[in-house]
């Protein structure tokens, strides 16, 4: 798959994600009026941050995707990261923000939850629309390994838990345990948190420009070494911005070869990379062995 169709498909799955939250938002804020749920209120919480966490993405992905210029001579592809970070921040808001409401009603006991039926029936609606787009974003997440993406992603996987723990604190509302609302919104503001947490690690990887896997690093020496003329690899350096992975990389070939056949092997070298990942940036550095 070539740079055009994972940037159709990036941006493809954050409209969808867009399209979600803004559906998902409209049924669960008739449902938190209808049945004064406090869970219900934690996953339309959730599902605001996600709609602007999913705008930021699309805004991000959209830069992230732009070709490089005279003032970005290494691209746009960081942008991705920077919006993690965005959503990080919103992610941990609204968490807060649950746990202080959950406190709050476990201390005053007061507005139960009522009509417990219309709130299960919303949030089945809410899992089966979380669902359907949590398989598409995991489609392109694969096929684009767009960090972005997977940021998103995790969001709905968090408003597909809650949901289903929504399902339970309205069953056992109607069973005669009102104070399990609160409890699982507890549960679910710290689940919020302890993602943020991974969440923020691998932007701050990206960013401080994390190498590629070692497996990978061992595919770059080996792809090297399998052309003719190159003694060994040496100082390979190598890090990802966005989509595009950039590879420096010295070359050791015989001291004795003309110019013109070492410039030749180096541009083999390079190829053989290419044929294998074709959208990186790649510098050869030859030396004289």
């Amino acid at each position: 798959m070539d740079l055009a169709q994972r940037s159709q498909l990036m941006t493809c799955a954050t409209i969808a994600s867009v399209a979600t939250a803004l559906l998902l938002i409209v049924v669960k804020v008739i449902a938190w009026h209808m049945t004064s749920s406090l869970s219900i209120l934690a996953t339309l919480v959730d599902s605001i941050m996600d709609a602007v966490a999913s705008l930021i993405t699309l805004i991000a992905v959209r830069i992230s995707l732009t070709p490089a210029d005279d003032e970005h001579r290494f691209g746009h592809g960081k942008a991705e990261y920077l919006s993690v970070l965005m959503q990080a921040v919103f992610i941990s808001g609204s968490a807060i923000i649950l746990l202080l409401q959950a406190v709050k009603r476990l201390a005053s006991d007061t507005a139960p939850v009522v009509n417990e039926n219309i709130g299960v029936a919303v949030m089945v609606i809410s899992i089966a629309a979380t669902t359907g787009l949590l398989v598409f974003q995991r489609y392109v997440v694969r096929r684009t390994g767009s960090t972005a993406i997977a940021a998103d992603a995790m969001h709905y996987k968090v408003d597909l838990l809650t949901n289903m723990a929504v399902i339970i604190a309205l069953m056992t509302a109607a069973a005669g345990y009102p104070s399990m609302d609160s409890f699982l919104t507890i549960a679910i503001a710290v689940y919020m948190l302890t993602g943020v947490v991974k969440l923020v690690w691998e932007a701050i990887q990206h960013l401080m420009d994390h190498s590629l896997p070692p497996e990978q690093l061992e595919e770059i020496e080996r792809r090297c070494l399998s052309v003719p003329g190159v003694i060994s690899v040496h100082e390979i350096r190598t890090r990802v911005s966005g989509q595009i992975p950039f590879i420096q990389m010295h070359l050791d070939l015989s001291g004795e070869l003309p110019l013109r056949e070492a410039h030749d092997i180096g541009y083999q070298a390079k190829q053989a990379l290419l044929e294998w990942l074709p959208d990186a940036d790649i510098i050869v550095h030859l030396d004289p062995d």
